[in-house]
């Protein structure tokens, strides 16, 4: 045979075995990271992509923790899984898109502590039922509030502004991102505990409220720890405690409000994975030991931590207790406040 030949048919060997080489690496890589996946109940998902709906625009903290689940949960099942922002109407848009979705675990709800034990009682026009058109998956997080106050309100403590509010009645003014809101409803069970008053002012959104913090123009509001934080390092107003029963990794010199005369004192707002009323008991099931697995995660505790946010995972039946017990203390709130929103 002729050397060319000969030269020819060992390149073509060569090539062929390396072909040979990288699709059965290619197989097997594909097969590893087949078997890595999660069982999934019936195959899901078996096609399309899997909808996280966020009641609220893009940006915000619910947001933010939105769109980090639906990335990890992507990475784990090799499948789109995305952020649909549907705001509006304190969240109720959202969830009500959610409560008359199509039961398949496809559509899941980014939940607020608002929108579902709050809005319920608060607002007669709402068409939906937390309790009944809802299949709760887990609690995802939590987030303690900080108490701010105005420089022109001259409070350097607690103390200092409960003194403020008992001595005028009504003279202190207060912020909130609107009626019903945890910023509201926090204020309202402050005021309760030290049996003092003071002027609500809502506003449509919280960044409007603390520009007028800024400005003075109002004395105090409490925000979602992040916010707050950015507002008293800039000494645009100052941070006096914050709501949890304990001090925030975040700044732990900022006292609580327990530890600065309002012993037991503890407010948060919270975050939540639901599905429509319907979706398979199994199906429920696999999706909170998924993300249960997925807060977990010393990278995704991390990631909460920078939001303020501490996970805290439930099971599907310990999540609708959860919010249960919620809905009938801010029941409570509401109508020993009087809070009407037509």
């Amino acid at each position: 045979m002729p050397d060319f030949k000969r030269g020819f048919i060992a390149r073509t060997l060569l090539t062929t075995g390396k072909a040979l080489a990288v699709t059965a690496l290619t197989v097997c890589g594909v097969l590893a990271q087949t078997n890595a996946r999660p069982a999934m109940p019936g195959g899901f998902p078996l096609e399309g992509r899997m909808v996280i709906v966020v009641p609220f625009a893009p940006g915000g903290a619910t947001d933010i923790v939105g769109r980090l689940l639906a990335d990890e949960l992507g990475k784990r099942w090799g499948t789109a899984v995305v952020v649909d922002n549907k705001a509006g109407a304190g969240g109720g848009i959202g969830t009500e898109f959610v409560a008359r979705a199509k039961p398949d675990g496809y559509t899941l709800l980014l939940g607020t502590q608002t929108a579902l034990a709050v809005n319920p009682i608060l607002i007669k026009k709402i068409s939906y039922n937390t309790d009944r058109d809802f299949a709760p998956i887990t609690q995802l997080a939590s987030t303690p509030l900080v108490l701010l106050a105005s420089n022109k309100s001259g409070a350097r403590t607690v103390q200092e502004l409960v003194a403020a509010i008992k001595a005028k009645p009504d003279a202190i003014s207060y912020g909130t991102s609107g009626n019903g809101t945890s910023q509201h409803l926090t204020t309202l069970l402050m005021l309760n505990r030290i049996g003092g008053k003071a002027v609500h002012i809502p506003y449509k959104g919280s960044s409007q409220s603390l520009i007028d913090l800024a400005g003075n123009q109002i004395d105090m509001q409490f925000d979602n720890m992040t916010t707050a934080l950015a507002f008293a390092n800039n000494g645009q107003a100052k941070a006096l405690a914050v709501t949890s029963l304990t001090r925030g990794a975040l700044q732990p010199d900022l006292p609580t409000l327990a530890e600065s005369g309002l012993p037991g004192f503890q407010a948060s707002t919270w975050l939540g994975l639901l599905a429509p009323a319907g979706t398979p008991v199994e199906l429920v099931g696999f999706i909170n030991r998924e993300v249960l697995a997925i807060l977990d995660s010393p990278a995704v505790k991390g990631r909460l931590a920078v939001q303020g946010f501490t996970p805290k995972p439930m099971t599907p039946q310990g999540f609708r207790k959860f919010i249960q017990e919620e809905t009938v203390k801010f029941a409570d709130l509401i109508k020993t406040n009087n809070i009407v929103i037509e």
